[in-house]
């Protein structure tokens, strides 16, 4: 996530808190108890600023607090007998290629934050940082805060709606300032609880299962495989029981997993079940049909290959002479298919069914170019990359499609009603307007009406 991105996020978070900690208080508990400092407002507002600010102090740690990299120098320990993760595919320890470092066990690379986290469990954008392993702890507490002090905001809110309607107690007419503060902070309250009540209840079960979040989606893709029957059932091996794993982020003493504490260990080991018979090499579990234990990734020869390790054949070079050369031509589309393919599409007035003509060839070579060979187009021919798609179409005289069109389709009988003039009557002739025309297939219709006319008008004039 971006920096300004992030701080905005903060800062939102920040107004959240502010708003809904202290507006309550100086316009709506403040004036219900008649402006006046007593032990009834002490009590009643000391508990909830205990709150307020534990979380604030929370808030500021999760913000603040580097959730834990791995060290430039840190490499598995091979001959410990508890192992180490590896990958799923080539069953060797976790290496990152962009940190260009082994991965320690729970660890994975954040893109936002550019860098392998310890005890990675998710990027947060609401503390513009990662939840890792020296901050899950400051984390959970914060969210545990929320929960109390919008829980405890809503009741003093509720309390202070209940007397206003039912009672009589410290109370005297709200002001409208009151009337809205009340409002706006039911409507940023109560969204509040919700959406971290649910988040917290997910993070809290985690919590007592020593999972993260990437933890507990391999957890379900485990269970995926399991139900298919494809692995034997695995226990998560990180899973100590519910004391032990709240104190592996809490800290160990239970007095204090509510105080902000330093998280326990390096980080970069963690321990596993004894009782489970696996260590941190069979998580997270492989598919058994995706992965081999004996493969080992190999690059190719070449980087320049296509499919199965062949040279990709849009990559080979070609020249213009391979491109008009027609055994070229042929052996490409013998490759292929044996049918002979149109010089034109089957749309254009040229188009002949296979078997028609020998205007047929394979793989686009013109069985008309020797009668192009003295147009233009046929002297400079346009060079098109091999194994492109679609026709290359050559230039053709429109006018002369143009006019073999008409003529093939005024043969159809029935189809056009053909405009004849008529021939000079006897007496026409006996008056002298006889015309001596050209033969009619000569002469266009026009130059013939036109020839008619002048003839008749120089007979009268």
């Amino acid at each position: 996530m971006g920096r300004l991105l992030g701080r905005i996020f903060v800062t939102f978070t920040l107004f959240l808190i502010t708003f809904i900690g202290y507006t309550s208080q100086i316009w709506i508990i403040w004036p219900w108890y008649g402006r006046e400092l007593s032990v009834q407002l002490i009590t009643l507002l000391l508990p909830f600023n205990a709150f307020l600010g534990m979380l604030w102090w929370n808030y500021f740690l999760c913000v603040t607090t580097n959730p834990g990299g791995v060290p430039k120098s840190w490499k598995p320990d091979f001959e410990d007998d508890s192992g180490y993760e590896v990958k799923k595919l080539t069953r060797r320890p976790r290496f990152c290629r962009t940190c260009e470092n082994y991965k320690p066990p729970r660890a994975h690379h954040c893109k936002q934050c550019n860098c392998c986290v310890l005890r990675m469990d998710h990027h947060c954008p609401w503390i513009n940082n990662c939840v890792g392993h020296f901050n899950h702890g400051h984390f959970v507490r914060f969210l545990f805060y929320v929960d109390i002090a919008c829980s405890y905001h809503l009741v003093m809110v509720t309390s202070r709606v209940h007397d206003l309607m039912y009672g009589h107690q410290f109370w005297d007419e709200p002001s409208a300032t009151e009337l809205i503060f009340i409002i706006l902070n039911y409507t940023f309250c109560i969204p509040v609880l919700l959406a971290v009540g649910g988040f917290s209840i997910y993070h809290f079960n985690a919590l007592c299962n020593n999972t993260t979040t990437i933890e507990g989606w391999e957890k379900d893709k485990a269970a995926l495989l399991v139900r298919r029957g494809k692995i034997q059932e695995i226990k998560f091996p990180y899973n100590l029981g519910v004391r032990r794993n709240i104190s592996a982020v809490l800290g160990d003493s239970p007095l204090l997993w509510c105080w902000p504490t330093r998280a326990t260990g390096t980080g970069l080991k963690y321990p596993i079940q004894a009782s489970s018979g696996y260590n941190e090499q069979d998580w997270p579990p492989k598919d058994p049909s995706l992965t081999n234990q004996n493969h080992t990734f190999k690059l190719p020869d070449s980087p320049w290959t296509y499919e199965n390790g062949d040279f990709n054949p849009s990559l080979q070079p070609s020249s213009s002479a391979r491109r008009l050369s027609s055994s070229t031509a042929t052996r490409r589309k013998s490759a292929k298919s044996k049918e002979p393919v149109a010089n034109v599409p089957p749309y254009h007035p040229d188009y002949r069914a296979p078997g028609e003509d020998d205007d047929y060839v394979f793989n686009g070579s013109s069985a008309g170019d020797d009668d192009d060979e003295d147009t233009p187009i046929a002297q400079s021919r346009r060079l098109v990359r091999r194994g492109s798609e679609g026709y290359e179409v050559h230039a053709i005289n429109r006018e002369e499609m143009l006019r073999q069109h008409v003529i093939d389709h005024m043969e159809e009988p029935g189809r056009y009603n053909v405009y004849v003039p008529d021939t000079p009557s006897e007496s026409d002739q006996e008056q002298g307007l006889e015309l001596e025309l050209p033969p009619e297939e000569d002469v266009p219709l026009t130059a013939r009406v036109e020839s008619w006319r002048a003839a008749q008008v120089a007979a009268v004039n």
